[in-house]
């Protein structure tokens, strides 16, 4: 009955020393293997994202997240006029542009 009631407490049986800080080393290396693994990778690839929509200039040819493929004709702050097939233009937000076509064009 002690043993039982011990677990389901989760405190140490008579003679058993409290786990302490070695407890917390497991849980410790999750979230640092986490960090490395999961939240840095995307931080650096939204930093090289906003680096990206800040160069954009007139010319370039851009993917949209919708998948509408341009060339760019008028780029302001936050916003960018692109030419698509048919010669008709589209005003889209700065936030909707993910890619160039040099990326599609090397298979990156």
């Amino acid at each position: 009955m002690n043993q039982l009631l011990s677990i389901l407490l989760m405190t140490p049986q008579k003679g058993g020393e409290a786990g302490g800080f070695g407890t917390f080393i497991p849980l410790i290396l999750i979230v640092v293997v986490f960090y490395f693994f999961m939240i840095r990778p995307q931080m650096k690839k939204q930093k090289e994202l906003r680096k990206f929509r800040e160069e954009l200039k007139k010319g370039d040819n851009i993917v949209t997240t919708g998948g509408i493929y341009g060339k760019i004709v008028e780029v302001k702050e936050t916003t960018v006029i692109i030419e698509v097939e048919g010669h008709n233009k589209l005003k889209i937000d700065k936030a909707a542009i993910i890619k160039d076509m040099a990326d599609v064009q090397n298979g990156k």
